[in-house]
């Protein structure tokens, strides 16, 4: 009698840890949710916090969004820096396999590029899935004005190839031709030699 009261005992215990365990998980998988929610929403307030709980900066959803990728192509430049200092995995890609300096890149995002270039260990000349790199992304995409200019010369101070080719083998240089983006053009020229 006595052994089998302590053995439901032990059941309800270990019963009770594992349900405790899995409030855990659901609790923090509903902080990732909360965490990116806030960020799309740019509530920074509510991002700090939810970092301060312990909210995982890394968690992707099943788009392959987190807040790091998120707030990198939407130029969140606030809450691209709160999650870098949360400890962001640069080498972490979107669902088109591009960082968040692909997207930034196209969009000329200047703070946000310039803090993933000097803050993290971001592959400037990482490929995405269309075979583009954040500088053909910035060629490809773009209206070549000075802002795209600016992005450009960035690029290249920190590394970037201008001879990559995309997945048709065009290069960076070839399609600001066929774009008419002449100083672009002259930018890249400058960098060959």
């Amino acid at each position: 009698m006595f052994k089998k009261t302590l053995s439901m005992i032990c059941c309800v215990i270990f019963l009770q840890g594992c349900s405790q365990e899995q409030e855990v998980k659901k609790e923090m998988t509903n902080m990732e949710t909360a965490l990116l929610t806030a960020t799309e929403k740019q509530e920074t307030n509510t991002v700090i916090s939810l970092l301060k709980k312990g909210a995982d900066v890394n968690i992707q959803d099943d788009m392959k969004n987190n807040p790091f990728l998120y707030a990198g192509a939407e130029g969140y430049f606030d809450i691209l820096k709160l999650t870098i200092d949360a400890g962001a995995d640069p080498s972490l890609t979107n669902r088109y396999g591009g960082t968040a300096l692909i997207p930034a890149s196209e969009h000329g995002y200047i703070d946000v590029i310039k803090e993933l270039l000097t803050r993290t260990t971001i592959d400037v000349n990482h490929v995405n899935n269309l075979g583009w790199t954040a500088l053909m992304e910035a060629i490809v995409l773009s209206n070549g004005n000075e802002t795209q200019q600016q992005v450009i010369r960035l690029l290249i101070e920190h590394g970037a190839d201008v001879n990559i080719p995309d997945n048709d083998g065009v290069t960076p240089l070839e399609h600001a031709r066929v774009h008419n983006f002449e100083e672009i053009e002259k930018i890249l020229l400058a960098t060959n030699k």
